[in-house]
């Protein structure tokens, strides 16, 4: 695959997720080394978290039916957490697999510990 094409989806991928996602939210994720890379014959963008449900590293590829990949990695192995992913949705598949979980009210009230004990 064309390392130009790799690094210029990777770049947009990164610009999607970063502006449509509201800015606590992705400090919430611990993000460190955004890398360029390609993923199954994708261009991708990988980057490590250590969110309060997983830590290791996320990995979004760009298929060919115009729909992101999202896939979580780590000691225990690769996990698709999503196939049809729309760039506007990425932070809250991503949000809710590493920090957010799928119970609003469990999430809220660890929020309220977090900042009140």
């Amino acid at each position: 695959m064309d390392k130009d094409f790799v690094l210029q989806m990777a770049n947009t991928i990164k610009d999607q997720l970063v502006g449509m996602t509201p800015l606590n939210v992705i400090r919430s994720w611990g993000i460190e080394n955004f890398v360029a890379t390609e993923y199954k014959g994708m261009a991708a963008l990988k980057f490590h978290v250590q969110g309060r449900l997983f830590s290791g590293n996320v990995i979004i590829a760009y298929n060919a039916l115009d729909y992101y990949e999202v896939y979580l990695q780590n000691y225990a192995g690769t996990e698709c957490i999503g196939e049809e992913v729309y760039f506007d949705e990425l932070g809250r598949v991503i949000d809710e697999a590493i920090e957010r979980g799928k119970d609003e009210a469990e999430y809220q009230r660890f929020l309220w510990k977090e900042c009140f004990s």
